[in-house]
């Protein structure tokens, strides 16, 4: 049983909410801005469905307020639980892949990334079900987008090998 309603409703939830959003909505959208696609990502050979770079930005802003309502949700419920652990490092995986793919130009070791993000995700959404159905549903659309990500770093690594 997730927290109750009135929980969410609060004035310490709505500030706990507002925290969430801007760090993982501020986080994500600065890492964005210093790792944007460059030459290097423009040269490169890109596999049949790559959509164009515009998709990215709107969609990312999607779901990462998604996920921080996910987080948010676990947080109000589990502050302490593995579900929120799992949370933190999803957060932290999906930070990395960036800088790792566009700073380092680096798709192996981004696919390493991406995988272990999918993994810990399915992870997320099995154990958080559990307890906040919701919390679990907002990550599907994220598991699905990571799940496109995957393929498209995996195709541009081997195409580029």
């Amino acid at each position: 049983m997730s927290a109750a309603t009135s929980e969410y409703r609060s004035p310490q939830s709505w500030i706990t909410l507002a925290i969430f959003l801007a760090l993982v909505v501020g986080v994500g959208g600065f890492i964005g801005s210093q790792t944007a696609p460059g030459p290097w990502f423009e040269e490169l050979v890109k596999p049949p469905l790559n959509p164009p770079n515009w998709v990215f930005g709107p969609v990312w802003f999607t779901l990462y307020v998604m996920i921080a309502v996910a987080g948010w949700r676990i947080w109000m419920d589990q502050p302490k639980s593995t579900a929120m652990t799992l949370w933190g490092v999803q957060m932290l995986l999906n930070w990395a892949w960036s800088p790792t793919w566009f700073g380092a130009n680096m798709p192996w070791l981004a696919l390493a990334i991406i995988v272990a993000l999918w993994l810990v995700i399915v992870g997320f959404i099995v154990i958080a079900r559990k307890r906040d159905q919701l919390a679990a549903w907002l990550f599907v659309p994220y598991l699905a987008w990571v799940s496109f990500a995957t393929y498209l770093n995996l195709s541009i690594a081997v195409l580029n090998a």
